[in-house]
């Protein structure tokens, strides 16, 4: 499916966004991937679809309204994210740009040697969409922000990647989660005052401040059952797990322990909880 944002009347003036989702091998709900032509950048390609082909051909084509392809990149390296990278490289001819600090992470699960790399606070090759710091899923997450700030005419977005989802969560899990990271994340997204956020699974989100807090309670709230089961006796990983989840867990205990791991890591980090729970593993 492939959704212009330029078609929705009660749209801001801002930047040009197609989402296209991509069916591909991921834990999310729906088993899809978003990948977003954003102005001239290519974000999370995640697999070659027929959609996506004619997502591109479209704002190629001599009668587009929108700017070609310029540029590609992800939000983060991770596998449901990256599929297509070296296929698009191919077909437009445009930079591939990797996370400073993560080119070889990039290359290595995109097999593609990236042109450049961009940091926090630079622009994706030669578009005018601004890289923005979002650890925390993954140590490489960025999002891609393009469109004026709050208080311009221009509606903002940000190409939030794993960072928030409309409904549910996001999984923040050992061994990459950083549970610090993230909270510092989400809050710096909520504060910056973007209009709206396109993330990586799931329809856009139009109140990006209370999704962000949303998630921030979301992931004390865990905090909070992970430190009870402890105060409450539970001496090893699975006696913490089955304490901070009041619900069956088949075929996502294994997501839910790597969870609890990363919730166990900040904790102790914290000199909140005992030495006892120095590098637990999932």
């Amino acid at each position: 499916m492939s959704v212009d944002d330029r078609e929705d009347p009660d749209r801001l003036e801002g930047p040009a966004v197609t989402r296209v989702e991509v069916p591909v091998d991921t834990r999310a709900p729906g088993g899809t991937t978003n990948a977003y032509l954003l102005d001239g950048l290519l974000a999370d390609p995640a697999a070659r679809t027929d959609a996506l082909d004619a997502a591109l051909a479209e704002r190629g084509s001599v009668d587009a309204d929108a700017p070609s392809v310029e540029a590609i990149a992800v939000t983060h390296a991770h596998p449901d994210h990256v599929g297509a990278v070296a296929d698009y490289a191919a077909l437009t001819g445009a930079t591939v740009v990797a996370r400073e600090g993560h080119a070889e992470r990039f290359a290595a699960a995109t097999g593609v040697e990236p042109d450049e790399t961009a940091a926090p606070g630079e622009t994706v090759g030669d578009t005018a969409v601004r890289v923005v710091d979002t650890p925390g899923h993954a140590p490489d997450h960025v999002a891609f922000a393009a469109g004026g700030p709050a208080s311009d005419a221009a509606r903002s977005v940000l190409c939030s990647g794993d960072l928030a989802v409309a409904e549910g969560s996001v999984a923040v899990a050992a061994p990459e989660g950083d549970l610090s990271a993230y909270l510092a994340s989400l809050e710096r997204v909520r504060d910056a005052g973007y209009d709206r956020l396109l993330p990586g699974h799931g329809p856009p989100i139009d109140d990006p401040a209370a999704t962000c807090d949303r998630l921030i309670e979301h992931r004390l709230s865990r905090e909070r059952d992970v430190i009870a089961a402890i105060d409450d006796g539970a001496a090893d990983l699975d006696a913490v797990v089955d304490g901070a989840y009041e619900r069956d867990l088949s075929g996502v205990r294994d997501l839910a322990r790597a969870t609890v791991v990363a919730h166990l890591r900040k904790l102790r980090a914290e000199g909140r909880i005992g030495d006892s729970w120095d590098d637990p593993s999932p």
